[in-house]
Parts: structure tokens; C-alpha cells; sequence
């Protein structure tokens, strides 16, 4: 299963860069975040590995992540009309995804992220889950972007959320 799903957010593209790879600001948006922590490397840099816990309701989920793709590397001084590229794989049991990340400078204080996912299943019970439910995968990646841009533009904490 395959999809896109891209959001235009009032910042601009180097601010949106830093707080999107900056692991310590993923649990002000990224909703369900219960662990995020290297196993090795430099957390959020190329070939690191990270543990993942996310939560659902009861329902909990580990994961292995990989960033496979940053760059530019050095996130201080991105030159004008270069895209900038997140990618990570992420392993749980029955499921890998890939999720490929492009920030694209639309004005001096716009950026637009655009996020392309990928996941294969295995296992019965979760093929099912990817031929019954592939809008639920979708619907969760923008909600995530939602935040995100919540977080970002207005400073919105998805832990203070009553929804």
C-alpha cells in the first residue's frame, strides 16, 4: 500500500526542518508517542536506529526505525531552493513502512511537507488489516502532519489534548 499526503505550513522551511528531526520535540506532536530512543548512532542522524513505542487507545505497538535518508546532513545552513529529505523505515512484527519526508521552501515563511508512505504486511491478521483499513493509515499520517503544523505554527502540545 502506497500514498502521499501533504500539508503547507506558515513557517519557514529551516525552522520547520530543525523541529521535524529534532527527536526531543516529538512528544509535543506526535500523538500515541510513548518511546522514541536510539539503540545506536546519533538519534535523528543517517543509519540510526531507534526503539518506538506508540500507543493507541490499549492497544500498544514496538517498532524498529531506521533513518535511511537526511539531507542535507547539516540542517544549520540550508541553501535557498534545495529540498530538504527525511526518510526512515520503521520494522514492527507483521509490518514494515517506509516514510519519505520533503520540505519544500514555497515562500520566505511557507514550507510544504510533503510525505510519501509505503507499507507491507505480513502475516493474515495483518494483510487484513491493510486491505480492510488503508484509509485509517492515511487518515493517521495526516493527522500527525495536523499536529505537527499545530505544534509548529501556534505551539500546540498534542498531551494537552482532550480529544
Amino acid at each position: 500500500m502506497k500514498y502521499t499526503v501533504s500539508i503547507e505550513i506558515a513557517q519557514p522551511r529551516e525552522k520547520v526542518a530543525h523541529l521535524l528531526a529534532d527527536p526531543a520535540q516529538l512528544p509535543y506532536w506526535l500523538r500515541g508517542l510513548v518511546v522514541h530512543e536510539p539503540l545506536n548512532g546519533e538519534h535523528g542522524h543517517l543509519g540510526t536506529r531507534s526503539r518506538v513505542v506508540m500507543q493507541t487507545g490499549k492497544q500498544k505497538m514496538e517498532a524498529t526505525e531506521t533513518i535511511t535518508r537526511r539531507e542535507p546532513a547539516d540542517l544549520r545552513e540550508i541553501p535557498t531552493n534545495v529540498v530538504v529529505h527525511f526518510e526512515r523505515e520503521i520494522v514492527a512484527d507483521g509490518m514494515w513502512s517506509a516514510a519519505r519526508e520533503r520540505l519544500t521552501e514555497t515562500g520566505p515563511d511557507t514550507t510544504l511537507w510533503e510525505s510519501e508512505n509505503e507499507y507491507r504486511f505480513n502475516g493474515v491478521v495483518m494483510k487484513l488489516v491493510g486491505l480492510l483499513m488503508p484509509g485509517a493509515f492515511r487518515k493517521q499520517s495526516l493527522q500527525h502532519m495536523q499536529d505537527f503544523k499545530a505544534f509548529v505554527e501556534q505551539g500546540k502540545d498534542v498531551r494537552d489534548a482532550t480529544d
